[in-house]
């Protein structure tokens, strides 16, 4: 890249450029992305499905993929959120080169050499650089309450102000000298606005959206400083997109309407060195001498539920960590999320990693609002776990076993040998089953604690006349049986045959009896699975159970 700034619509009134900015096609060589979420909830779908774009694209180019936290608003912005966007988007995969760094003692550092990556600790660059934009005149005050702004907006909504959307733009905010005196006299402090264009138009060239042509005159002078001094969004986004060396912006499709001031603002910082002279000022590293604006940008689509509205609560949880809670696999969220609103020509629609970085492209992003199924998330998701390794599959059990993911602990952390043991042993049995990871819980009780009946499944299956000669003739034929599944369903077989019932009638007491519920994993692998000896126990006392009943 260069640092030479395109002949874009000067700051002010006078200006009446036409230009454009962007490309059509993805540049060519390593490039450098972000993805900067700010830590003020959970990390949900719509957030991830951008890091992954953001992820793919990096490593396709074998550039550089940069993890920003975005904590300006110290209202909202919390600790704990950056800490579980940090855990998430590693177990995602979506593996970063430079951004923080959890320790193990919860706190935050940095790695990557134009840290840190955390904004609430690089307000000394931002006022560094609010200072200059001052000095040079592209910022002006304004020094109206938020209440009047408000009235002011209203006066243009109602049309009493001449009509006409209400855009803030310099000359709309020019205090008149009797405003300024007063304003003193009650101690009033300025916010600070970055001075756009009145009048011309930007032309932005989205990799998704194509051309998209804003008139200058409909768009805001943001606010880059508050009355306080501290920095805004608009500000600090900008600022450490051109100190890091960000190539190309890939973000949601709601931010598109700030692209021509950031690219305003980004032109700027790189005019006359003034990020250069910041960055020094407070003993940041310096941006790379190759570095300057951002040269390419794509907006991406929304993502919403199957009703095709915005997703929220009423669509489930949308949240990361909750996906990872229910035993969704990263690879197959990663897998999914890639196709919310970018598709393979041939239609393919399972892909590993690998495929998935050599297809993606951000000009194969349709412009359509992506709907999350859920249904279909489950699916690729049991598709993937009877795909794995039985050995890799107990180990990604044991989280939700052990109690990591909130689950009643069912074996140690970390795991007994015995424990262990059962766990792998019980992979056979489940794995065809399973199309989330927790289900596991409700299958490994009754093989790694004690049974717990189900009252409904005792008065059916137990508390009967049928129930109690099926637990009789399944302890007799039990008793001294070789402990391998084709011997005990020889002599549950022939104990059915002996009562004068189908199998399912001496079946279902017996899985009751063991496991305390009718659903288990398949029966004669979950007798060998307990044991000879906590089989012969469970059924004596159901055998008592169902006597009391």
């Amino acid at each position: 890249m260069s640092d030479a700034v395109p002949d874009l619509a000067t700051t002010g009134a006078a200006a009446a450029a036409t230009t454009e900015r962007g490309t059509a096609t993805t540049p060519d060589g390593p490039l450098r992305l972000r993805f900067c979420p700010a830590p003020s909830g959970w990390l949900h779908v719509g957030s991830v499905r951008a890091a992954l774009y953001n992820w793919l694209v990096a490593r396709r180019s074998g550039g550089t993929f940069v993890f920003r936290i975005e904590d300006t608003d110290a209202e909202r912005a919390t600790l704990d959120s950056a800490r579980s966007m940090t855990e998430a988007l590693a177990w995602m995969g979506l593996d970063w080169d430079e951004g923080p760094v959890l320790a193990a003692d919860g706190t935050l550092g940095s790695r990557g050499a134009h840290g840190p990556y955390l904004q609430s600790e690089r307000a000394a660059l931002y006022a560094a650089v609010g200072r200059r934009l001052v000095d040079a005149g592209h910022l002006y005050p304004d020094l109206r309450t938020p209440a009047e702004l408000e009235a002011w907006r209203e006066q243009h909504r109602s049309g009493t102000a001449g009509g006409g959307p209400p855009v803030v733009k310099r000359s709309t905010a020019a205090h008149s000298e009797e405003e300024l005196a007063r304003y003193a006299e009650e101690g009033r402090v300025a916010s600070w606005r970055l001075a756009t264009p009145e009048a011309g138009s930007i032309t932005v060239v989205d990799l998704v959206r194509g051309p998209v042509t804003f008139e200058w005159a409909h768009v805001s002078d943001p606010v880059l400083l508050r009355s306080d001094g501290s920095a805004t969004y608009p500000l600090a986004n900008v600022v450490d997109d051109v100190a890091m060396g960000i190539d190309l912006v890939c973000r949601g499709e709601d931010l598109l309407s700030v692209t021509p001031r950031q690219i305003l603002l980004a032109d700027l910082l790189v005019a006359d060195g003034l990020i250069d002279a910041a960055l020094a000022e407070v003993g940041l590293p310096p941006r790379d001498a190759a570095w300057g604006p951002p040269r390419a940008w794509a907006h991406l689509p929304m993502v919403v539920g199957m009703d095709r509205k915005k997703l929220s609560k009423r669509h489930g949880s949308v949240a990361i960590q909750e996906f990872r809670r229910q035993g969704f696999l990263p690879e197959t969220l990663r897998n999914h999320l890639a196709l919310l609103g970018w598709s393979h020509p041939a239609g393919e629609e399972r892909f590993d990693d690998a495929d998935l970085t050599a297809r993606f492209a951000l000009e194969d992003v349709g412009r359509s609002a992506a709907a999350f199924d859920v249904e279909k998330l489950t699916t690729f998701n049991g598709e993937r776990i009877r795909a794995l390794n039985p050995a890799e599959l107990a180990d990604r059990l044991l989280p939700h076993l052990d109690g990591t993911e909130g689950e009643a602990a069912l074996v140690g952390r970390p795991p007994s040998d015995a424990e262990l043991a059962v766990v792998r042993g019980l992979v056979p049995l489940v794995q065809e089953r399973m199309q989330r990871l927790d289900e596991v819980e409700a299958y490994a009780a009754p093989f790694l604690g004690d049974v717990g009946y189900d009252e409904a499944a005792v008065a059916k299956h137990l508390a009967t006349d049928a129930g109690r000669a099926a637990l009789d003739a399944a302890a007799a034929a039990l008793d001294g049986c070789t402990w391998d599944e084709g011997a005990l369903e020889a002599a549950l077989r022939a104990a059915a045959e002996g009562l004068g019932v189908g199998f399912g009638k001496l079946a279902q007491p017996v899985r009751v009896a063991v496991t305390g519920t009718t659903v288990s994993p398949p029966l004669f692998g979950t007798l060998v699975l307990i044991g000879r000896e906590r089989t012969l126990a469970r059924l004596d006392a159901a055998r008592t159970l169902a006597a009391g009943g």
